[in-house]
């Protein structure tokens, strides 16, 4: 236990997974993968959240509450994936102006405009600010700047379920809320290359395009506060939770991750990097006894 406050432990093990967004993009802006590395580091996300999914949260809920809280609590959280998905304005991580080259990007980070620097502060958000964000940033490219910035919202929306997942892990037992945090810490460093790559190619400052994948992740402790606050009052929706972000977890990955690696990457290496995801998990959970 990281704290003598449960709620407090929530929030910061959804904040450590949050921040696997700024480990993504940090990877992002000073180095672009290939295409096929990215469909590989999708795959192997895909492979943590179907493993995650089925071995330990809906498999929990079921052990716990049986399998018609489980059935139920699943289908809600696919179902209103669905929906949200289907209502909500953003696109799937694949980027979709991409050329057939090497790159994932439209364009190679090397050939980015160099921006001016300037400090990044507080007063940023200002007038001077966005002065100042003006004279850094020298947008070459507007389709995908609009890409990087719906790249971001979908990506935020999707954290917020991901956040409840923590909470909801973490109702359940201290380590069981580590082990999904850590596995949820892997999948989101893709979710963070996709955001802030897209960005960056369109001319923006690399770490304006850093700080744009960090906020996106940050929306992960919401979630995770949600659901700690509510589950502290009411113990006896644990396995439902749990089924829940099991089925948000499924549909993302059916939905998005697994087209998106098959996209960018060779279907052998999208296999191999869910394999390898799937291995993470099972040693992860050897690990912490789940």
């Amino acid at each position: 236990m990281l704290t003598s406050s449960p709620l407090l432990n929530i929030v910061l093990l959804s904040l450590m997974a949050g921040l696997g967004t700024s480990l993504g993009g940090l990877i992002a802006i000073t180095r672009v993968p290939s295409r096929r590395s990215y469909g590989f580091l999708m795959g192997i996300t895909a492979g943590v959240m179907i493993s995650l999914s089925f071995l330990g949260l809906v498999n929990q809920a079921w052990e716990l509450a049986g399998y018609q809280t489980a059935t139920i609590g699943f289908a809600a959280g696919a179902l209103s994936m669905f929906a949200i998905d289907f209502f909500a304005p953003h696109i799937r991580f694949g980027v979709r102006e991409v050329r057939s080259d090497s790159s994932v990007a439209e364009l190679p980070m090397q050939n980015c405009p160099r921006n001016k620097r300037s400090g990044y502060g507080f007063q940023h958000w200002g007038r001077q600010g966005m002065q100042r964000f003006r004279q850094r940033n020298h947008i070459t490219n507007h389709k995908m700047l609009r890409t990087g910035m719906l790249l971001a919202i979908g990506i935020t929306i999707h954290n917020i379920p991901e956040g409840i997942a923590v909470g909801a892990g973490y109702s359940h037992s201290p380590d069981y809320g580590v082990f999904i945090a850590m596995a949820i810490l892997l999948h989101n460093i893709p979710e963070g290359i996709a955001t802030a790559l897209p960005l960056r190619t369109s001319g923006m400052y690399k770490w304006d395009a850093f700080w744009v994948a960090t906020l996106s992740g940050l929306a992960e402790p919401i979630g995770a506060l949600l659901a700690g606050l509510f589950l502290t009052q009411f113990n006896n929706f644990v396995p439902a939770a749990l089924a829940f972000a099991g089925g948000v977890m499924i549909f993302i990955t059916l939905d998005e991750l697994i087209p998106t690696a098959r996209e960018f990457g060779h279907h052998h290496t999208t296999a191999l990097g869910i394999i390898i995801g799937s291995i993470f998990v099972f040693l992860l959970s050897g690990i912490f006894g789940i």
